[in-house]
């Protein structure tokens, strides 16, 4: 039974429950890397990430290095004197970093690889309407996601299942995963599998350009792109107002399957009620945000809202 001195590098929520899981199963972690502290809100105060408030509620060596090139930081590492790194979340690490344990890093990743390699697998799997997805371990190589497979997990995704729903599950998921993973190494019962060098289906990082809404796409693609974007970065649109334009983002939606000849992107709406005539149907907006505004129900809207007879979307 090998005696594992783990190094855990990780930022964001996602990151936590593996971390949790891996301090309940008793094993040894003797340093937690994270992103620096960063400025946020209206005051630009300085906020820790997820995995540094867990890491010093349980008393965990933090160290927060702004280039994981630097000298300092490397020499700081070696102090650890870890022979196995677990990496969750976190960005692309150099070479030295990597290859300094024993028995190597691994990384977890929230795709079934070699599918959807990328910062947004979660967001893309639902975009693009699967109906799978899972969680995967791997040792890292000098590119992205492309290490040989260590194990995976596989798991349906919901027909409503939105992007922040499917993270919490992959999120539990995963840190199993990661424990299964330890398990194995710790008795020297790995045995991994080479990726595949082809192009597969790919999880880009997620810009404003590629949330926009397309609204000329067909009903299923612009549900699944809202529920895949849902609840962040959200996907959004510009409507047309009664000669105001306003960007609106749009967390939850639903499709309704109805002949018309309307024209694409109309909007339609009542007292109870806000459709978008797209193709072969109408998309119907459950929640939304016009910019400015709080997040709200379409029903609170309403109740305030006015909509012109020749209000559209673009």
């Amino acid at each position: 039974m090998i005696d594992l001195r783990i190094v855990f590098m990780g930022t964001p929520e996602f990151a936590v429950a593996s971390l949790k899981i891996i301090l309940e199963n008793n094993f040894k972690v003797v340093g937690v890397i994270t992103a620096p502290d960063k400025p946020a809100g209206r005051g630009r105060k300085l906020k820790q990430s997820a995995v540094k408030k867990y890491a010093l509620e349980n008393g965990l060596h933090i160290l927060q290095p702004t280039n994981l090139k630097d000298e300092s930081f490397i020499n700081d590492l070696k102090l650890l004197n870890a022979n196995l790194q677990v990496v969750v979340a976190f960005r692309m690490l150099p070479k030295i970093v990597w290859e300094m344990p024993k028995y190597g890093t691994f990384n977890l990743h929230a795709s079934l690889l070699p599918e959807y390699r990328g910062a947004a697998p979660i967001n893309w799997a639902i975009i693009n309407g699967e109906k799978k997805t899972g969680v995967t371990t791997f040792f890292i190589d000098d590119k992205i996601d492309t290490g040989e497979i260590i194990l995976q997990k596989e798991t349906k995704i919901g027909k409503t299942e939105t992007a922040g729903e499917l993270h919490d599950r992959l999120m539990v998921l995963g840190g199993e995963l990661v424990v299964k993973t330890l398990k194995q190494i710790q008795e020297s019962k790995i045995k991994t599998t080479k990726q595949p060098d082809k192009e597969e289906k790919e999880a880009p990082k997620l810009f404003k350009e590629n949330c926009k809404i397309d609204w000329n796409d067909s009903k299923k693609n612009i549900y699944n792109k809202i529920r895949g974007l849902s609840p962040y970065p959200a996907a959004w649109t510009i409507l047309f107002n009664d000669n105001n334009e306003i960007e609106i983002k749009i967390y939850k939606a639903r499709k309704q399957k109805e002949s018309h000849k309307l024209k694409i992107g109309s909007v339609i709406s009542s007292k109870k009620e806000l459709k978008i005539v797209v193709k072969k149907g109408h998309i119907i907006i459950d929640e939304l945000q016009l910019a400015g505004k709080r997040k709200m129900k379409t029903q609170d809207l309403l109740n305030g809202y006015k909509f012109t007879e020749n209000a559209k979307v673009l």
